[in-house]
């Protein structure tokens, strides 16, 4: 099969490169012939084959001002840039099937009247909220919000829930509004949500039944036989930033007893205020490693009493709870979006309420009191990683969604 994978960076950025780059890796290896469409960008992946049709840079982060802005803006909303040249890449490289991923912003869905006009099948893997929510996450100055999901884009506007600017509130609004007003991702034949969870809130946002379903994000992890000996710490993997919740696990450190240790993995714009906020509330409890390369976390994890998973927001399919599962390791996690899927209380791993600093505290001090309880849910997170989150499973999976997509396309296509 002829596979041409979309996405807006062609690097290991976040999860949904992430995803993209291992998913295509596993279909080339099984013998499919499998390439990149994107945007240009100096840390893509070299050697693309389609890399002289790639949409033009543009850089959004910090968001550029004056004219450029308004470009900037303008290219959200529809670039007819990006279709012509995925009409190009399409028309050279003939796939049999354009599996989407994020294209927001830097793309535009114009990319999609390419693949329809086309007459090629589509799918996309929703990796965010984007489709139902203006800012992505369902936040609303950091509280739970679901107000776009099925009220207008101009709630973004008022709550100025982008960071609490009115401006960038306004651009995200306007371009999800404008969006939803013309079908622009109509022409998708095929959504694929990681969770039940965030399929529901598609649902909710008018997206039918028919066309979404839930498939596990695929996770291709070497078995790791389950420590001898369990070690008294908690970790925490992930974004040092205020969705991921890590302020509670800072709080939660200062209420365990001693010989329990916290150890935090990652970076992001509030470390420094979270190593301040460890030192006053929880001093010499909790260890700051920074980034650390998925080997060295891994073997962090490794014999570890539990993984610490306190977002606030409405996570979908966190890699952070497979990795546990993987080490054998039962994961504390908050009972929000797709966490209790992957979850079930005292059986995989524990489930407690987000933002409770004490709840949080009470799961770690239950596991440390009893190990052989802890390691019998670790066991069971790897048997449901391994029955559950296999390569060949999700394979399958997707050779499915891909021809009931390419079934709908020669039935015409379209929303129906």
């Amino acid at each position: 099969m002829r596979i041409l994978h979309v996405n807006k960076f062609l690097y290991r950025r976040g999860g949904a490169e992430g995803y993209l780059l291992d998913v295509s890796a596993l279909q080339r290896a099984r013998g499919d012939i499998v390439e990149y469409w994107g945007m240009a960008h100096p840390e893509n992946l070299p050697g693309a084959l389609l890399e002289d049709t790639f949409a033009p840079n543009v850089e959004l982060e910090p968001a550029p001002g004056g004219l450029r802005g308004l470009s900037a803006a303008a290219r959200m909303v529809w670039h007819p840039a990006s279709r012509s040249g995925l009409a190009q890449a399409i028309a050279r490289f003939k796939p049999d099937v354009v599996h989407y991923h994020n294209v927001y912003h830097q793309l535009s869905p114009s990319i999609l009247q390419a693949v329809a006009a086309a007459g090629i099948p589509s799918v996309m893997t929703l990796h965010d909220y984007k489709l139902a929510c203006p800012n992505y996450q369902m936040l609303d100055h950091g509280q739970l919000c679901d107000a776009c999901v099925t009220g207008s884009t101009l709630n973004a506007i008022r709550r100025r829930c982008k960071g609490g600017s009115l401006g960038g509130s306004t651009v995200l609004a306007l371009e999800s509004g404008i969006h939803r007003r013309l079908h622009a991702y109509d022409p998708v034949d095929l959504f694929i949500s990681p969770s039940h969870f965030l399929r529901s809130v598609m649902l909710r946002a008018g997206l039918g039944e028919e066309r979404i379903r839930t498939i596990h994000n695929v996770v291709d992890l070497p078995p790791r036989a389950q420590a001898t000996h369990q070690e008294s710490r908690v970790v925490f993997a992930g974004r040092l930033s205020h969705e991921k919740g890590v302020d509670t696990l800072v709080r939660a450190a200062g209420l365990l007893p001693a010989g329990i240790e916290v150890h935090i993995a990652g970076d992001g714009p509030l470390r420094a205020e979270l190593e301040s906020l460890a030192h006053t509330l929880a001093p010499g409890k909790v260890t700051f490693h920074g980034r650390l390369s998925g080997s060295d976390v891994a073997a962090l994890v490794h014999g570890s009493l539990a993984m610490a998973v306190p977002s606030r927001w409405f996570e979908n399919q966190p890699m952070t709870i497979l990795e546990a599962f993987a080490a054998s390791v039962p994961p504390i996690v908050t009972a929000l979006g797709g966490m209790p899927e992957l979850v079930e209380d005292g059986v995989q791993g524990l489930v407690v309420p987000h933002d409770d600093p004490a709840a949080l505290a009470e799961a770690i001090i239950r596991l440390a009191k009893d190990p052989e309880a802890a390691s019998a849910m670790g066991r069971e997170g790897r048997r449901r990683l391994d029955r559950e989150f296999t390569p060949e499973g999700h394979l399958a999976a997707l050779d499915e969604a891909y021809r009931d997509a390419s079934e709908r396309r020669h039935n015409g296509g379209g929303r129906r």
